[in-house]
């Protein structure tokens, strides 16, 4: 049936859904919310067997079709990674409700009484690609924060994305919400990811969760506001003050925890003052990571191979980075200031009035001090779950959780005021 329903057709359709069913979440209670969540938690480890057994055709599918193995990574579901699923939407359910919160309020000279108050944004519309736990993130985010939602998941992962929604639909409407609340679009037609980004008026704000050719088409077509989650160009710059033993540890986990995360550092930054640089650089090579480096950085290493143009600004999303070797604090801040994607950088050092600095002058949704880029995630944010990192300036930033799918409106108390 679906081949012969047009993509505008389907997508007007499941928007008018969304919308009936945001009108609903506004009037549900935060105890039924979090109740409902609740259930789709468990509806979650109920189905695992059968989340496990789509995701291993996806695997299947993927591995035949030639995918990295960085999409791989992000697309391979296993017992631990679904647990922390589950575990992901219960941890949102018991979240505060951000709905309601009074952002500030004023009494004017006149009388009138003036508060800000955060609301839903409505009917919301993701777009992302490979990773499944996305289907389940999205749909707590949306769901705790009054918001209907519109999935829109990678063909690449289409079975584990249709599993994941089964299961959250079945707790969902076992908690009271409609079902109309979480939405997967059904087709992987790419046109119909075209009617969403048309879909003006129908649907409130589009999230693109993806690679740079997504976000890219997402930016170029829409007519619908966008929150973008951009490249992660991340950078660690070791200062001349740093503790070694820190600095390798911390390196070593922001490139090779799971190189396939957007948090991952994909530039290493080494202070040319800094007397242990060489220790630094084989700490990492040694976990069978690749480096490209300038001239300087090749040196620290035999067999480094040359940094091209390419790599400073390079998301490897694998086993790889680049190495620059910099003069001081003033170099690394103008390297992440030519090549970073406003993603997350960190730098390692003992000096504080350097660190400072570092913190306040570096532009990124996220700037770390002593701490492994790994930590841009949501949940170690305590967010309890992200719809993604946001790299733009306007409206949210950094990783996207329940405040971040809100929006204000004004209240005002009067006892009859006139401007006349």
């Amino acid at each position: 049936m679906l081949d012969t329903v047009s993509p505008t057709t389907l997508i007007a359709s499941l928007a008018a859904n969304a919308r009936s069913a945001s009108r609903d979440l506004a009037r549900t209670s935060d105890m039924q919310k979090r109740a409902a969540l609740h259930h789709a938690a468990k509806a979650l480890r109920k189905a695992t067997s059968t989340i496990l057994a789509a995701n291993a055709v996806d695997l299947e599918r993927g591995l035949a079709n030639g995918l990295s193995a960085a999409m791989l990574d992000r697309l391979r579901l296993d017992p631990a990674r679904l647990e922390s699923v589950a575990a992901a939407v219960a941890a949102v359910a018991d979240l505060d409700d951000p709905v309601g919160q009074v952002i500030d309020r004023a009494t004017r000279p006149n009388g009138l009484e003036l508060s800000r108050v955060r609301v839903p944004i409505g009917v919301i519309g993701i777009i992302y690609e490979s990773r499944p736990n996305v289907t389940a993130d999205a749909a707590a985010l949306c769901v705790r924060s009054g918001n209907a939602v519109i999935l829109r998941g990678g063909s690449e992962a289409i079975e584990s994305n249709r599993a994941i929604h089964a299961a959250l639909n079945e707790g969902l409407v076992a908690g009271g919400l409609p079902a109309a609340a979480v939405q997967l679009v059904p087709t992987t037609d790419r046109a119909a990811v075209g009617a969403m980004l048309a879909a003006d008026g129908a649907i409130d704000l589009i999230i693109p969760r993806g690679g740079r050719s997504l976000v890219a088409r997402v930016q170029a077509e829409a007519r619908v506001p966008v929150l973008a989650h951009l490249d992660g160009v991340n950078h660690v710059f070791v200062h001349a003050s740093a503790n070694l033993a820190m600095a390798k540890a911390v390196v070593v986990d922001a490139k090779m925890r799971r190189t396939g995360v957007c948090g991952a550092m994909e530039t290493l930054l080494i202070d040319r003052a800094f007397p242990h640089a060489a220790e630094v650089v084989a700490a990492l090579a040694a976990t069978g990571c690749a480096l490209r480096g300038d001239a300087e950085a090749q040196r620290l290493l035999p067999g480094m191979a040359a940094a091209s143009a390419e790599d400073w600004d390079a998301e490897y999303l694998d086993a790889i980075a680049a190495v620059a070797v910099v003069d001081g604090l003033d170099g690394a801040l103008a390297h992440v200031a030519a090549h970073a994607s406003g993603h997350t950088d960190a730098i390692i050092a003992d000096d504080e009035a350097v660190a400072e600095r570092f913190l306040r002058e570096v532009d990124s949704a996220i700037v770390l001090w002593n701490a492994s880029t790994q930590f841009a995630d949501g949940g170690e944010f305590g967010l309890g779950a992200e719809i993604g990192i946001a790299t733009g300036r306007l409206h949210a930033r950094g990783p996207v959780a329940l405040e971040g799918l809100t929006t204000y409106k004004w209240l005002g108390r009067g006892t009859g005021q006139v401007r006349g």
